[in-house]
C-alpha cells in the first residue's frame, strides 16, 4: 500500500520518532505545517501527491449560463451515471451539483461581528456548480476520473487532495 500522510504521522516526525519511509535524520529544510516540521521537498513535491492514496475531492466550475436546460439535464443523466460507476469501482464516496449561485448566501465573521450577505463570495466567470469526492489511488486516476466529468467538456475541474486529520467524525 502506497504511503499515507496522517496527522498523527506527521505528530511522531515532529517528536523524533522514526518511519521505515521517513527518517528524523532525513529531515534538512522543513517548513511549518500545521505547526509540525515537514521537509518541503517531500510534502511540497506534486511527485508525493501523485504517489498517495487518497481522497480528492473535484471541485466543478463553469459558466452557470453556458448549458441550456436540456444540456443542463442531459448533464445531470451523465453524471449520475458516473457516480454509479464509481460506485462499482469502488472510488464514488458522495458527489451533488449546486443550487446556482443566486441562492448563495455568505457568512463573515470580522472583529466579532457576523456579516451575512446574499450570493457568492465573489463575481467570478466561472461558479461553483458541483463536487465529487472520490477515492484514488493517486492523482493521475484522480484525473483520470476527472476527465470522465460531464461538465469537464465546458467547465473546469479542480483536483484537490483531502488532508485527512484526527478528531474529526467518522461515518
Amino acid at each position: 500500500m502506497p504511503f499515507k500522510w496522517t496527522y498523527e504521522f506527521l505528530k511522531e516526525v515532529k517528536s523524533g520518532a522514526t518511519h521505515d519511509k521517513l527518517k528524523r535524520s532525513d529531515i534538512k529544510d522543513t517548513v511549518k505545517f500545521f505547526d509540525l516540521n515537514v521537509d518541503p521537498r517531500i510534502f511540497h513535491s506534486i511527485n508525493y501527491w501523485r504517489q498517495a492514496e487518497m481522497k480528492y475531492m473535484m471541485l466543478v466550475y463553469l459558466d452557470e449560463q453556458c448549458l441550456s436546460e436540456e444540456e443542463r439535464e442531459h448533464c445531470y443523466v451523465e453524471s449520475a451515471q458516473l457516480t454509479q460507476d464509481l460506485n462499482a469501482e469502488g472510488k464514488y464516496i458522495h458527489a451533488s451539483p449546486l443550487h446556482p449561485t443566486a441562492t448563495a448566501t455568505s457568512v463573515r465573521l470580522r472583529e466579532g461581528k457576523r456579516l451575512v450577505t446574499d450570493g457568492p463570495f465573489a463575481e467570478t466567470r466561472e461558479q461553483l456548480g458541483g463536487f465529487y469526492l472520490i477515492d484514488a489511488a493517486d492523482l493521475d486516476e484522480a484525473i483520470r476520473i476527472a476527465e470522465r466529468i460531464p461538465v469537464a467538456k465546458v467547465g473546469t475541474i479542480e483536483i484537490r487532495p483531502v488532508l485527512e486529520i484526527s478528531g474529526l467524525p467518522s461515518n
